[in-house]
């Protein structure tokens, strides 16, 4: 085969997408024709496509050595070169394109990008000028039109990636002054063009406080035909919590494009993370009449853990992540787990530590890190999260703790990780001096920026929830590596060297069941100071004399079944109880039916339950108002429902368990010296539950002071439980303690 047929057949492999075949033939083509530069140019593309940035890099290299001037190779070479950081050598990379081919207009954006990261903001908008400045000398005006919005779109969503919302809206209003008038757009992907700008536009005003005026984009937005645009729009405002909107947006999508499996797929998959599963499984079903659905197996685990099935969702995650190299399976089987009536504490801590024990293989060591001694200066510490958004437990914890730190001893960065953003993302970027948008970073890429900004212990605040970023961790991103808050657990994942804990969630006896070493803070793991003023309930003393009314308003995968014959028994016990379930899947009747299915199978009159979707979580805190006592379900017990129903005069009855996620009640319950309300086994469970249920009086005593009883325990006081965070992180560092 010649050179040129080798080249041929790398092109065509190039645009099948397959690019070890197409490196492969490009490398022979270069064996065969040494001289051929496209060639070169060709294993370049490819080896930076599978990540091998030396290998692109000498293979760039080696085209510039054929042909200095070579506009292609000096351009993706500063792309190459802006991926991974190395921003001087990007800059010098697109003045070199610049040089050789000064009419085109892509290296003007490459330089526009990485100036502003040098610190030449004002260079890199003249940069973005110049680019648009070519491009208006194109020929014909509507092609000129088109290509200025593109350029001027991709500059937007590159500043929106960066967290500059306000340069992205500069940068997204001139691509659409570009196209003209909505008058002017009569031809349709002119139309369309219009409407994906104004995708973009409605978030980064979203992201700038401007609601108002990004619903009006995000509305003229919706008025797209494309597929893609759609799928967009519908994807957006779900992140922005406008969930019916984005049901709108994906219904209509699916009425355009019926024969499009792909946008039934997202139709679906929007309608099982809106808890609506019934239509869920039969809107997927009809996508996979249409095409193969490679997703469909993880959409139904998913779908299986949001009806309560821990089990089946267990088994398919795990078959699953045996099958692929997917992080996000294995994260999900270890977080299905937890759930799960049939799995022991020591079968789930071993799970984990099988599942993730691969991700730190070739980890870089502890000792590689080079840190400035600690004394005389304030420690850097990173946050890695995604979660900083409305009503999210992450947000509704962290943000005390934000305000609360001393900035005098800590040197804070937060490493966003997430794709949702809305005053309390704002309220977070306010509170810490360094904030960093690090969602389009892979992890190689995000090591990297984590050690240039020298952090010397890292924060990990979702476990194996989502957007989270373990194998970061398990590769080790810092020297010293602590997770909190986020998991409710050990994760399992190599090199995180600390979790904190306390004294009743991680008692010292179990210590094996963590794979990390445990730090335990002094009043609780958790501290609950909301900053949202929440009207306590006025407590009148018909309260007394009403139907006693049981609740839990845990989402349902926590209501095994387990949980729902403990819940029975309790309902035996006191036949004029009731029991409230609030759950966002209860905004379903597929939902309610399958619960009352459950309950009734157990004896349960239904005439004594009442099922409520969820609400915004002012009325959500309201309604604690109609509950007497909170039922906490096993073995994952409730978390931040059970400290807002505290919070809101509902004392929870709870069941102490054998690791950190059963065990959150009781720690609960505890720091609010209310350790009577804890049980130790099923019928103690229901025992305490009648007991607690005889004198209602002393129950509406109980209940008409929790809050100020909570406001005066230490496990409430956010101050001190930041003093205590504070000193377990310096004293990690000082101590440079390894993990197990």
């Amino acid at each position: 085969m010649t050179g040129a047929e080798a080249f041929n057949r790398g092109n065509a492999a190039w645009r099948l997408g397959d690019w070890a075949q197409a490196l492969a033939a490009y490398g022979e083509a270069v064996a065969q024709t040494p001289a051929l530069a496209a060639a070169h140019l060709g294993r370049a593309r490819c080896l930076a496509k599978l990540g091998e940035v030396k290998s692109a890099r000498e293979a760039f290299a080696a085209v510039l050595r054929l042909e200095p001037a070579h506009y292609s190779a000096w351009l993706e070479a500063g792309h190459l070169c802006r991926q991974i950081g190395e921003l001087q050598q990007a800059a010098g990379a697109y003045q070199h394109a610049i040089n050789s081919v000064p009419t085109r207009h892509e290296a003007y954006l490459g330089m526009a990008r990485v100036l502003p990261l040098l610190g030449q903001a004002q260079l890199g908008e003249q940069a973005f000028a110049d680019a648009l400045n070519e491009l208006a000398k194109s020929e014909p005006v509507a092609d000129r039109r088109v290509k200025q919005a593109v350029a001027a779109h991709r500059m937007g969503q590159y500043r929106l990636e960066q967290g500059d919302a306000a340069g992205a809206v500069s940068a997204l209003q001139r691509g659409l002054q570009a196209l003209g008038t909505a008058a002017d757009l009569d031809e349709p992907a002119l139309h369309e063009q219009r409407a994906e700008l104004q995708i973009d536009l409605g978030e980064a005003l979203w992201r700038l406080g401007q609601q108002d005026h990004g619903m009006a984009a995000l509305t003229a937005a919706s008025s797209a035909r494309s597929e893609a645009a759609l799928a967009r729009l519908g994807a957006l405002s779900f992140r922005l919590n406008l969930w019916q909107e984005a049901l709108a947006v994906l219904r209509r999508n699916a009425q355009l494009h019926p024969d499009s499996s792909s946008a039934l797929w997202n139709l679906a998959h929007l309608l099982a993370e809106c808890w609506q599963m019934a239509e869920a499984e039969q809107v997927l079903l009809q996508a996979q009449a249409l095409a193969p659905m490679p997703g469909a197996r993880s959409m139904r685990a998913s779908m299986a853990g949001r009806r309560g099935d821990a089990d089946t969702a267990l088994a398919i995650y795990r078959e699953l992540a045996a099958e692929t190299d997917g992080a996000s399976f294995a994260s999900s089987a270890a977080m299905s787990s937890l759930y799960c009536d049939s799995l022991h504490a020591q079968a789930v801590a071993d799970l984990h530590r099988q599942l993730f024990a691969p991700w730190g293989v070739g980890a870089r060591s502890r000792q590689s890190f080079v840190r400035a001694p600690l004394e005389g200066r304030r420690l850097r510490l990173g946050i890695v999260s995604a979660d900083f958004h409305h009503q999210h437990p992450v947000n509704i914890f962290m943000q005390p703790v934000l305000r609360e730190l001393d900035r005098s001893r800590f040197d804070v960065f937060v490493y966003f990780t997430g794709v949702s953003y809305d005053d309390q993302t704002r309220l977070a970027q306010q509170r810490v001096a360094n904030w960093v948008e690090v969602t389009t970073l892979n992890d190689t890429q995000l090591a990297k920026r984590i050690d240039a900004d020298a952090i010397e212990v890292l924060l990990d605040l979702a476990g194996h929830t989502g957007q989270q970023r373990m194998r970061l961790f398990a590769q080790r991103a810092a020297p010293l590596q602590v997770t909190y808050l986020g998991y409710p657990g050990s994760t399992g994942v190599p090199n995180i060297d600390w979790i904190l804990g306390d004294s009743v969630v991680t008692p010292e006896a179990a210590d094996g069941l963590c794979s990390e070493r445990v730090w335990r803070l002094p009043h609780g793991v958790f501290c609950y100071a909301p900053e949202t003023d929440y009207p306590f309930p006025v407590m009148t003393e018909d309260m007394a004399h009403r139907p006693l009314t049981f609740a839990s308003f845990n989402n349902v995968p926590k209501l095994t079944p387990r949980t729902l014959r403990l819940w029975a028994k309790v309902l035996e016990a006191l036949p004029d109880a009731r029991l409230l379930l609030k759950a966002p899947s209860f905004g379903d009747n597929s939902a309610v039916a399958a619960f009352s299915e459950r309950l009734l199978a157990l004896g349960v009159d239904l005439k004594r339950v009442a099922f409520r979707g969820p609400t915004g979580l002012t009325d959500m805190m309201a309604e604690y108002a109609d509950v007497d006592i909170a039922l906490d379900p096993m073995p994952y017990n409730g978390g931040t429902t059970s400290l807002q129903a505290m919070w809101m005069g509902v004392p929870v009855i709870t069941l102490e368990g054998a690791h950190f996620v059963s065990r959150m009640g009781a720690s609960f319950m505890r720091a609010a010296g209310l350790p009577e309300w804890i049980a130790h086994d099923d019928e103690a469970y229901v025992q305490t539950a009648v007991r607690m249920a005889s004198d209602r009086a002393a129950l509406l005593k109980l209940k008409r002071g929790l809050r100020a009883r909570l406001q005066a325990r230490p496990g409430w006081d956010v101050v001190a439980y930041t003093r205590a965070i504070e000193h377990a992180l310096l004293t990690m560092a000082a101590q440079g303690t390894k993990g197990h």
